[in-house]
């Protein structure tokens, strides 16, 4: 049964849910203007799954209590112990009661018509099953622009493309739960829990598309960079590789070429390794 929300009398889309992660580290003022920016839609979610991954600090519970309290689509789904982000979202999303789940994370910022395009772009596309945005990233604050990440638009043009780099940005996605559990949902994989499914979505058929436009704020920071880099992620980047090239999606000598790029770029100083993302891989 068709269930859809009108807002202010002029359009007449699907309800949705929205999956965010949360745990200890993150800043309850980033967390405040994440959530703000969510309840403040031009089409507002019904319900908002929130994972507390973890035992949380009082300042973080302060916010969440404020929200809870303020707006009723807000439930909280506490976890005893930190399971990472692919554990906590797959918990969460036991949770969604709507087949249109839009994925959010807890330090970034929506566009305020952000979730009213993408419902209305997926209920015009009913033969899509996941889509994304471009992202505009930033630090500190949303004023400081720094990169915007473009992806492929169409179906045909992500299937090339999801070989060699992840072809959504994942904060900004919508897709059809039905769909995402179908491919076994997330499943552990330092680094690449969200490229790992889209990876097995698209094996199993699933169609994709980008909306070619910026619809979210995307925090990052040298710290962010900092954290991505050692010998685990190489290896966790050459296991990933040889994961894709069992599925199919890329060939023997492609795998091994990518695996030896990435590593590379895994092993640069911190600052060398922001100037490869912020530079070379991202738009002004």
């Amino acid at each position: 049964m068709y269930t859809g929300n009108t807002i202010n009398g002029l359009i007449d889309l699907p309800i949705y849910s929205v999956l965010i992660s949360l745990y200890s580290k993150e800043r309850p003022d980033y967390l405040r203007l994440s959530l703000e920016s969510i309840f403040h839609q031009s089409l507002p979610p019904n319900e908002v799954i929130l994972v507390e991954d973890g035992p949380l600090t009082n300042e973080l519970y302060a916010v969440l209590d404020e929200y809870e309290c303020s707006y009723s689509q807000l439930k909280r789904i506490p976890l005893a112990i930190n399971s990472g982000l692919g554990k906590a979202l797959n918990e969460g999303l036991k949770h969604c009661s709507n087949e249109l789940v839009a994925r959010m994370d807890s330090d970034d910022v929506c566009f305020p018509n952000r979730f009213e395009k993408q419902v209305k772009f997926m209920t015009e596309n009913p033969d899509i099953d996941i889509s994304g945005t471009w992202i505009e990233e930033f630090e500190n604050d949303i004023e400081n622009k720094v990169s915007i990440r473009k992806v492929p638009i169409t179906h045909e043009e992500i299937a090339r493309y999801i070989g060699k780099r992840n072809p959504l940005n994942h904060p900004s996605v919508i897709f059809r739960k039905e769909a995402v559990l179908k491919a076994g949902s997330y499943q552990s994989f330092l680094l690449f829990e969200d490229w790992y499914l889209w990876a097995r979505m698209m094996v199993n058929g699933c169609r994709f598309a980008n909306i070619p436009e910026c619809l979210l704020h995307f925090r990052t920071s040298l710290d962010v960079m900092s954290r991505r880099g050692g010998m685990k992620y190489v290896k966790s980047s050459f296991r990933f590789q040889k994961e894709l090239h069992r599925l199919g999606l890329i060939s023997g000598f492609d795998a091994v070429k990518n695996g030896i790029m990435r590593g590379v770029v895994y092993l640069l100083p911190n600052r060398l390794r922001a100037l490869v993302y912020f530079k070379l891989l991202r738009s002004k």
